[in-house]
């Protein structure tokens, strides 16, 4: 449905860490890093459809990415909070969204709720 979102960060550096950690194990990767401009793009290879960049938020966003397993959305969370991300939801079926909606949940740094989130059962 999007292209790409942006969001502001309040220090480029901290986030950029915890992006990197928090989507690796979903293949999501930085690209288009650029520490001069402190912006940065975070997709597949090829295709960044998340974008921070350094500057003042107006408000906090949502974003929930697509995992391939339960496993990487475990990781995904493991990987937030080792970074600085704070729990908001811990990994395990949401029946209440759907019967097969697995996801985990972290506040990023800047306040953001950012999820992980599967339909894969088992």
């Amino acid at each position: 449905m999007f292209d790409h979102v942006t969001i502001k960060v309040a220090h480029f550096a901290k986030s950029l860490a915890f992006y990197r950690a928090a989507l690796a194990p979903l293949g999501y990767e930085a690209q288009s890093v650029d520490e001069e401009g402190k912006s940065a793009g975070f997709g597949p290879k090829g295709a960044p459809a998340l974008w921070i960049m350094e500057g003042a938020s107006r408000s906090s966003a949502h974003i929930a990415f697509q995992s391939k397993s339960r496993k990487a959305v475990g990781q995904f969370y493991d990987e937030a909070l080792a970074k600085g991300g704070k729990d908001n939801g811990k990994p395990g079926l949401r029946p209440d969204y759907g019967e097969h909606y697995y996801a985990a949940f972290v506040i990023d740094p800047d306040g953001n709720n950012v999820e992980a989130v599967t339909y894969v059962a088992g």
